[in-house]
């Protein structure tokens, strides 16, 4: 008799290969029989009207923190994710030093939007290696499944010490960093990551340690990992690394790379299409790359006090390096600083969050005792009705109201001409959710039903077939993970029954649910009506977790 029985569904099995109605079976966690009778079972389910459907898997999230507090890498499962990749752009908790721990934390809190609070009252340091850290992951257990990188930042940090944040490392640094990742992913690292992007860094300004590397040392890293016979490098781009040279590194490693993140730009035209085509070139010439791309329109809250979206600037690191609000304040009302960020603005930049584009920044809030009439306004308006150019009102807003105003950023992606070419694009890897990291900025973990939903039922970019194989079996297969993506019999039953008519992500919410209490945003599913990881059911009808279930899976062997 098998463990469970789902019937009369209608199956969208991964493959990309047309759908059919009828029943699945599940036993000792896997897909055992589909058909239109698949036997008796333990328990039962009528899904008519309803999809079945592999579980979501999210190749790029940060959840390398909350996962040592939080098992159920909420809200993820609750959005139809049963396999996160954690540890991408190189921001790991793993290696470290119990002397690194909190410069480790403060870092995060800035690079990631994190609460310093939740992190110093949440992490639990059970590890200093980063196969000591796999291994604590699983004997706590886990309500996904996780896959891990081993990230650069923590490896410089690990080796290098408070140095690097302060120079290039030298050739025996170098070969410890080698021994370390090779250490990782022998341990069941699922790759290394790290990244060169210009808004990565750590606290007050400092770019995240990975930003002092050497082109030597991201190869004899990379080389390290390609050595042991597997293996995926995972790079966040800005100014530093060319297309060219990552596909160097590609042939040299014979290791796939992964270039994040590719975003539609309006300052630049066709920079998915443009870039997305390169990767397919390089691939012809035999060296596998691929390009994270988003299917959602970026969107950040954030407030004055810290502002992200502005990091990537040059001109604004006299805002990051102060030290308290007195000396923040201090830096918005220097007439040099606001001509600096002006001439910067005024001048296209491959690689920046924020294009200029004052109209798509909107006030969301103010804070108790202040002027609701500027809520839901635009900042080109506010400062035209003001006569002042936008950035003079936001910097005196700042400084008069305090740094409390909840402002909301609508930044790039948001052509979807342009955008819905990436995504049915045959180099590009559906993601970059973020979550677990900028938590109180935005919460895209529900990026794969807005797929379906809005992308797939509504715009009709793709069939449902192939919108599910892009979330699924897909990339699965390009990280190498065995097992899962597919529901086909002797394969994994992690699954997701949904309503295709309803599918999709409902507003975000503010709640403070951290450790110390902390606030971050969560969304919630629409349509969703279980999820299933290894056979077991881990959320109920529209997202609601199920008590207790931890079925998920450290994996830690993969394909070649």
């Amino acid at each position: 008799m098998h463990d469970l029985a789902i019937r009369n569904a209608l199956i969208v099995d991964g493959t990309g290969k047309p759908r059919f109605h009828g029943d699945l079976a599940v036993a000792n966690g896997q897909v055992v029989a589909r058909g239109d009778d698949v036997g008796a079972a333990r328990e039962t389910i009528d899904a008519e009207g309803l999809a079945l459907a592999p579980g979501i898997v999210d190749t790029h999230t940060h959840f390398d923190a909350q996962l040592t507090w939080d098992p159920g890498a909420s809200p993820s499962p609750s959005l139809g994710v049963t396999t996160v990749v954690i540890g991408n752009c190189g921001f790991t908790i793993a290696p470290c030093r119990e002397s690194d721990r909190d410069l480790t934390l403060r870092n995060l809190t800035h690079v990631e939007g994190m609460s310093l609070s939740a992190l110093r009252n949440g992490v639990r340091w059970e590890f200093e290696s980063f196969p000591e850290y796999l291994d604590q992951l699983e004997r706590h257990g886990l309500v996904p499944n996780v896959a891990s990188y081993v990230g650069h930042s923590s490896v410089r940090t690990y080796v290098m010490g408070p140095a690097a944040t302060e120079r290039e490392a030298t050739g025996d640094e170098i070969k410890r960093m080698a021994e370390v990742v090779r250490e990782a992913v022998t341990a069941g690292a699922i790759g290394f990551s790290t990244t060169t992007f210009e808004g990565h860094n750590g606290e007050h300004g400092v770019p995240m340690p990975s930003r002092f590397a050497s082109d030597g040392e991201f190869r004899a890293l990379v080389s390290a990992m390609g050595e042991t016979g597997r293996g995926i490098f995972m790079l966040t781009t800005g100014g530093v690394f060319k297309l060219d040279a990552l596909e160097e590194i590609a042939a040299e490693s014979r290791r796939p790379v992964l270039v994040a993140a590719f975003l539609d730009n309006p300052n630049r035209p066709h920079v998915i299409r443009k870039g997305l085509a390169r990767l397919e070139a390089a691939a012809e010439r035999g060296n596998e790359m691929w390009g994270q791309v988003s299917c959602r329109p970026l969107s950040m809250e954030f407030t004055m006090a810290s502002p992200y979206l502005f990091e990537a600037l040059r001109s604004w690191k006299p805002a990051m390096q102060a030290r308290d609000a007195d000396s923040l304040r201090s830096v918005y009302a220097s007439g040099d600083f606001r001509a600096a960020v002006r001439e910067e603005l005024a001048v296209p930049a491959n690689v920046r969050l924020f294009t200029g584009e004052w109209d798509k920044i909107i006030v969301r809030e103010v804070p108790p005792g202040g002027d609701t009439a500027l809520e839901e306004r635009s900042l080109r308006d506010l400062a035209s009705d003001a006569g002042q150019e936008p950035l003079d009102w936001l910097l005196d807003h700042a400084a008069g109201a305090g740094f409390d105003t909840v402002f909301v950023a609508h930044l790039l992606n948001s052509d979807e001409e342009a955008v819905g070419e990436g995504l049915t694009h045959a180099r590009s890897l559906i993601s970059l959710s973020d979550a677990g990291a900028h938590l109180t900025f935005f919460c895209d973990a529900g990026f794969g039903l807005h797929l379906l939903g809005h992308w797939v039922r509504d715009r009709g970019l793709c069939s449902l077939e192939e919108g599910v194989h892009r979330l699924t079996g897909r990339p699965a297969d390009i990280m190498r993970i065995p097992g899962r993506g597919r529901l086909v019999p002797g394969q994994a039953a992690d699954m997701m029954l949904f309503d295709p008519e309803r599918v999709g992500v409902g507003s975000s919410r503010r709640v403070h649910d951290l450790p110390s209490g902390a606030p971050r945003l969560v969304a919630t599913a629409e349509g969703l009506h279980g999820v299933w990881v290894n056979g077991v059911r881990v959320i109920a009808a529209e997202g609601t977790p199920v008590p207790e279930a931890s079925p998920g899976r450290l994996v830690r062997s993969f394909h070649a």
